[in-house]
Formats: structure tokens, C-alpha cells, sequence
């Protein structure tokens, strides 16, 4: 007799909190900073530190809302700077990043149901993410002799935040032979398909950083065909 209060008088009880407990859950966010990195590889990081210009995509990720609406606000911010320069009020947002220096994106959201209302803030650290100053380099020279050793002419390795890109090159009487826009591109010493004479050739280069900076190349390159890399002597 006396187990069997004991079981009705325990699940009275669990009749009771669950209720009470289930009233104590409240509503959250999970927020998450997604890009995609130079491998082509989609990361979820709370910071990043790289090259603009950069895609990025925000999701608040809200759990246990239950019946509370959610009002959302993305505020961005660029460190040094008291105000967000950009708010954004949608539960996922997108942003490009095209000038450099450190930014922080921040979460709030506040949730509501009938006269309860809760501010939700409580990220442990917004997203951080800072963009290196522009670099852009280019060689005086190339060998396209089919070595694989420096058999395009194109943007030195290291290059940083360059958002727009243009170059071409053109012979000693001002006629364009090859112009390309892609930082990973270059000219393989062909022009309509035939390779043109060693000598040298006119550069020019406009391209501009995230930083602002504005770069106006223009010099002569050389074009060496019988020059070998890898002996560091001409070839016949």
C-alpha cells in the first residue's frame, strides 16, 4: 500500500514540474559566421583574418522559440568607429566586405510573446573579422620556354585585398596584344595563338585595394623565350 502512494504521489509531481519546467525554457540563438575560403572549402568561424574583398553570410540560428516571435539586429561595426555603420533586421543576412581594417558584427535579438518580452544578448564575443592593407607586385620579366618555371607572366604570390583588377600588355608600337582581369590569370607570350618575339613589351596595370589605395602601373616587361630557369642561361 505504501509503494503504491509512493508511485501515485511521484508521478503527481512529475504531472506538476514538467509543465513548470517546460515554462523555464526559454528562447536562445546559436549565431554563426560562414564564408568561403580560398580552397573553395565552406567555414564556420567566429573570427577571420585574411584579404578583402570577402562574401560572408550571418545566420542567427534561433532554438526554443516556441511561441515567441523574434525581431532580429545585425549590427555592424568597424573598430575605432563609435556607431555601426550598417544594421540589418532579418533573421540571416549576407554582407561583402571590400575595404580593410577589423569589423565586428554583433547579434541582438529581442523575443516576444503576448506581454513577455526577452532582450537577448549574450554572445560571448561578436565575429570579428580583419582585412589585410592592399599589396600588388608584378615581375620585370618572364620565360615562356615551356620549362614549367615562370612561363606566364602574371601577379607575384602575396598579393592582398585588391578588389578590382585590370592589365595589359601591348607591343613597342602601341598595339594590344593580351589583357586579362582575373588575379590568378597572366599572359603566356602568345598572341592569336602564336608566340610573339622575345624583346620588350608595355605594361600596364589599374587596380584598386580595399584599403583604397589606387594603383597605376605602367612599365616594361621582358619576354626572354631562350632563357632557361632552371640553368639561369640561354638557351638555343
Amino acid at each position: 500500500m505504501k509503494r503504491s502512494l509512493f508511485v501515485t504521489f511521484l508521478c503527481l509531481a512529475l504531472q506538476c514540474l514538467l509543465p513548470l519546467a517546460a515554462q523555464n525554457v526559454f528562447p536562445s540563438a546559436e549565431p554563426a559566421m560562414i564564408y568561403t575560403n580560398t580552397d573553395g572549402e565552406r567555414v564556420e568561424e567566429s573570427s577571420f583574418d585574411g584579404d578583402a574583398p570577402l562574401d560572408v553570410r550571418f545566420e542567427a540560428r534561433p532554438v526554443n522559440l516556441g511561441d515567441y516571435e523574434a525581431r532580429y539586429e545585425w549590427q555592424f561595426t568597424k573598430v575605432g568607429e563609435a556607431e555601426p555603420f550598417l544594421t540589418r533586421f532579418e533573421e540571416n543576412t549576407e554582407y561583402h566586405f571590400s575595404e580593410s581594417g577589423t569589423f565586428q558584427v554583433r547579434l541582438l535579438i529581442t523575443f516576444t510573446k503576448g506581454d513577455d518580452v526577452i532582450e537577448w544578448d549574450e554572445m560571448d564575443e561578436p565575429f570579428t573579422l580583419t582585412f589585410a592593407e592592399s599589396k600588388l607586385e608584378l615581375p620585370n620579366a618572364f620565360t615562356p620556354n615551356g620549362d614549367g618555371i615562370n612561363d606566364v607572366f602574371k601577379v607575384k604570390e602575396g598579393y592582398k585585398s585588391i578588389i578590382s583588377f585590370k592589365a595589359a600588355v601591348f607591343s613597342r608600337w602601341g598595339k594590344k596584344i593580351y589583357e586579362w582581369t582575373d588575379l590568378e590569370g597572366g599572359w603566356d607570350g602568345t598572341s592569336g595563338g602564336h608566340n610573339v618575339p622575345d624583346g620588350a613589351y608595355y605594361l600596364n596595370v589599374q587596380a584598386q585595394g580595399a584599403d583604397g589605395r589606387n594603383y597605376q602601373i605602367k612599365k616594361v616587361i621582358n619576354l626572354l623565350r631562350g632563357f632557361s630557369e632552371s640553368s639561369g642561361a640561354a638557351t638555343n
